[in-house]
């Protein structure tokens, strides 16, 4: 029988192609489900979500395998304590956070792509790396991303991430230390979620230098998905369709404020639920290495 507290908004054609693609079937989703929620209750130190939906996220990211489930959530839980500069205090109120989500340096598109993937354009160079604190510019993500993938349908495509890098200077590379670069990639590859691609935009001359730094982090099926446009928006266009992007980028789906506007009234009116999360974080040291 269904788990009571899972109610899907799901299509027939998404459970198809759960079926398909996510090796998941209505018997094994709550077979595995109920493992899942039996270990965690067996790892209380984790502090993770037990509902259903939170671990059928895990469960699709690795397409049900589940040593594979147990070792995400554990990562992921644990990450999310190692980091506390970008999973504590949450507060969208906060003035530095509310310059940053005015600015728009992160921004899931409202429409998904021909693949059901959800688009999310990350402005690199938006904020001023002499105002604004980079590990600022990350909790703002993270805070937009974790709202974006209470979308269930996310949950079974994935992501498309465009890394949006018009304006880069010397000043945004100088505070993207190491460091920072391996907790944003580490993350990349431990969130319940399947990363599909990511298309680089806008960049400069000498993106391999930096993208290689990125890429001693990644796992080899990362590092194939990344896709570099230049200033080419019709090649991005051959993989985002226009009709879901801003005009900005090429696209038919209106005026990049009207995204930045629309995060930002989500984000804080999402106070509540926001800093309820900051609670879902491990309470112990792991394998995780940061």
């Amino acid at each position: 029988m269904e788990d009571k507290d899972y109610i899907s908004n799901l299509t027939e054609n998404d459970f198809k192609y759960c079926e398909e693609v996510l090796n998941e079937n209505e018997e094994k989703r709550v077979t595995c489900v109920n493992e899942i929620r039996e270990w965690l209750q067996n790892n209380q130190h984790l502090n993770a979500c037990e509902d259903t939906f939170n671990i059928l996220r895990f469960l699709r990211s690795t397409k049900y395998n589940i040593e594979s489930t147990k070792k995400k959530i554990n990562d992921f839980y644990t990450f999310k304590s190692k980091v506390p500069e970008w999973f504590r205090t949450r507060d969208p109120m906060l003035p530095e956070i509310q310059s940053l989500l005015k600015i728009g340096v992160f921004l899931p598109l409202l429409k998904r792509d021909n693949n059901g993937q959800l688009v999310i354009i990350i402005r690199t160079a938006a904020h001023d790396p002499s105002i604004h604190k980079q590990n600022d510019v990350f909790k703002v993500g993270m805070m937009a991303l974790d709202l974006a993938l209470k979308a269930e349908d996310t949950s079974v495509y994935g992501i498309v991430a465009i890394f949006d890098m018009k304006g880069v200077t010397l000043g945004h590379a100088k505070v993207l230390t190491v460091q920072i670069i391996k907790k944003a990639v580490t993350s990349w590859q431990i969130y319940p979620v399947r990363l599909r691609a990511l298309e680089f935009i806008n960049s400069p001359s000498y993106i391999d230098v930096v993208l290689n730094i990125f890429r001693f982090f990644m796992t080899q099926k990362i590092k194939n998905r990344i896709h570099i446009h230049g200033t080419n928006y019709e090649s991005l266009h051959s993989i985002v369709p226009k009709e879901i992007l801003p005009e900005e980028y090429g696209g038919t789906d209106g005026k990049l404020r009207d995204l930045i506007d629309y995060w930002h009234q989500n984000v804080s009116d999402s106070r509540q639920w926001l800093m309820e999360t900051e609670k879902n974080l491990a309470n112990t040291d792991s394998s995780v290495q940061l």
